[in-house]
């Protein structure tokens, strides 16, 4: 299979004809492994949740409040690796190999470094930051103790995250799958003994992920650095140095995500603090509506890993066509796919609940917003896989500007007054209400055909 997905990939490259048969194989070569990533990865949050989760309502929303501000430096993560693994992807398929790899030795500088900076900052503002979230008292501490933890585990986490994507780019999804498998499993056993041998409790399931985050990025880095066909650093000697052109093609990727990701992911903490008011209760039924939801929306990402692979080689090669049918298999494939997943979610919303938590009020709160959000997967699906579609193709500016419109506009300014009067039911309506509506706008920029006309 890994034969075949190579010849394909080739000819996208060398300008060779793909059947639409070929070409819907090839988004399903690609996804299935990215899905298999992203399912593990939220796994190993299902995991953390519901071992802290059975510690209590209080130890689920410490992890809960702060969970927001982690996405938020996961993010800038994301966009930083975007900025290289694009272009990784499009001189790739423009079958430039040595190009490819020196902009890999220094995304490997910049990434890291980066890193390290959002990292420091972290914790530095960790013993703080539960309270400016509005935490209560029984959760300050424990939410506080895991920030920073995790704030600490960054550079780790950033390189894992973009040696996944450089070999993702190269059109590699299996290592990065099996090896975040493997993740989840360590996460497992360290959790264990974290958690419950040594009751550490919350800050062990921090210490936990951290560790098992450090050890597959150094997996994923030998992989990519040794043994990688296309992006083996040993073909030839280069300078990590960075090098204007590289770094400045990079800002320009990565410059509307990066801001993206403070404008839409400081909408995720505007919901906590719209949330936290609420109580310890709504708190930890939120927190685990959002991990139990992300069994259903994480394939839609691993799609639109995929997504960006396929566009991103197809733009380097020249083939606007090509590019524009990839986008579109992939949309309908993540739609259909996070559709049925959602009819699933909305039946077995109780258990998904019961696995994370053992108290009734949480379940049965959790499981009422877990069926409304049912029915706005599908829009979520077009908005994510589109997205991947358009950072393939470098088109970053638009996108961002509609998914932050869409989430102060649509979701956080309509929630402020209904989460007052409904509760969290109705903090969870808008946000069902929001990502159906930001599917729509994406839907329509993909068939305007507009993210391809800097190519």
């Amino acid at each position: 299979m890994s034969a075949t997905k190579d010849i394909l990939l080739a000819q996208i490259r060398n300008g060779g004809t793909l059947t639409t048969g070929q070409q819907v194989k090839l988004c399903m070569m690609l996804s299935y492994p990215a899905i298999l990533a992203q399912l593990s990865s939220v796994m190993m949050q299902y995991i953390d949740t519901s071992m802290v989760g059975h510690l209590g309502a209080a130890a689920g929303a410490s992890i809960g409040l702060v969970s927001t501000c982690m996405w938020l430096m996961g993010g800038f993560g994301m966009a930083a690796t975007s900025g290289f693994s694009v272009q990784v992807a499009h001189r790739i398929g423009a079958n430039d190999f040595k190009g490819a790899r020196a902009v890999l030795r220094q995304a490997l500088v910049c990434v890291v470094g980066f890193g390290m900076v959002i990292g420091l900052l972290g914790a530095a503002v960790s013993q703080q930051l539960p309270v400016w979230l509005g935490g209560g008292e029984d959760i300050v501490a424990d939410a506080s103790r895991y920030f920073l933890i995790l704030s600490l585990f960054l550079p780790a986490m950033f390189l894992d995250w973009m040696c996944a994507a450089m070999l993702q780019a190269s059109g590699n999804m299996k290592v990065p799958s099996l090896l975040s498998i493997g993740m989840c499993l360590m996460d497992v056993v360290f959790n264990y003994i974290f958690i419950y041998k040594m009751e550490m409790g919350v800050a062990g399931a921090a210490l936990g992920s951290g560790l098992a985050e450090v050890i597959t990025g150094l997996l994923m880095l030998s992989f990519l650095v040794f043994r990688s066909k296309e992006l083996r650093l040993t073909h030839e000697r280069g300078s990590f140095r960075p090098e204007e052109g590289t770094v400045k093609r990079a800002l320009d990727i990565s410059g509307p995500m990066a801001l993206q990701n403070v404008l839409l992911r400081g909408g995720y903490i505007c919901a906590t603090v719209i949330v936290a008011p609420l109580g310890t209760l709504a708190i930890a039924a939120n927190s685990f509506a959002i991990t139990a939801e992300s069994l259903c929306y994480m394939p839609g990402v691993g799609i639109a890993d995929a997504a960006t692979t396929l566009v991103g080689q197809s733009v380097g090669a020249r083939r606007k066509d090509l590019a524009t049918r990839f986008a579109r298999i992939n949309t309908f494939m993540g739609m259909g796919i996070m559709g049925f997943l959602a009819i699933l979610m909305f039946i077995f919303a109780p258990q998904m609940m019961g696995i994370l938590s053992p108290e009734a009020p949480v379940i049965e709160l959790g499981a009422r917003v877990l069926r409304i959000e049912a029915f706005a997967e599908v829009g979520y699906a077009a908005s994510m896989v589109i997205y991947g579609a358009c950072v393939g193709a470098g088109d970053t500016r638009w996108p961002s500007v509609m998914n932050f419109g869409s989430m102060w506009v649509v979701r956080i300014i309509p929630a402020i007054f209904v989460t007052r009067a409904f509760g969290l039911v109705g903090f969870w309506v808008c946000m069902a209400v929001e990502l159906t509506f930001r599917g729509a706008i994406f839907l329509v920029r993909l068939y305007r055909g507009s993210w391809l006309k800097k190519v």
